[in-house]
């Protein structure tokens, strides 16, 4: 014999536990989990990245949690997109938001583009459309090619 339970007209109905987004807390700030869960990754691997680039730091509360702000969360958002989406490197990724600036990757804007350090690709072209000095360097590797096809076909 089996019991069943009688249901009671004053029982609670179920309620699901809302989260909290940036927007829905006071102060905009967000713990780990949320943030993890925001971005798309586990919270081990924000604890990680946190360890690879120094502009991702959020803040601590006394009891040592760690709480995103908006600006973190668009930093990590750029991390994810360049390490998961766009197939950089750690390495890769710290060196391109070195370059570009996390501002301007923020903002989406580009820095202005500095003059190649390269004389080849400052001087003016010619007629056909090739600077000299490319036009000399190119000369040069021909006759070395040249010259390493007569001694690989002796």
């Amino acid at each position: 014999m089996t019991r069943q339970r009688a249901k009671s007209s004053t029982a609670r109905p179920k309620t699901r536990a809302v989260a909290k987004t940036p927007a829905a807390t006071g102060d905009g700030l967000v713990k780990i989990g949320e943030a993890a869960r925001l971005i798309g990754v586990e919270p081990y691997v924000l604890r990680f990245w946190e360890t690879q680039f120094p502009f991702l730091r959020p803040r601590h509360a006394r009891s040592r949690h760690r709480h995103y702000d908006k600006d973190t969360l668009e930093a990590l958002k750029i991390v994810k997109r360049l390490l998961h989406s766009e197939g950089f490197t750690i390495a890769g990724a710290k060196k391109y938001i070195r370059e570009m600036g996390i501002e301007n990757l923020r903002t989406g804007s580009k820095p202005p583009l500095a003059p190649s350090p390269n004389p080849i690709h400052n001087e003016k072209p010619t007629g056909n459309g090739t600077p000299p000095a490319l036009k000399r360097e190119l000369t040069a590797i021909r006759e070395d090619l040249r010259s390493l096809h007569a001694i690989l076909t002796r």
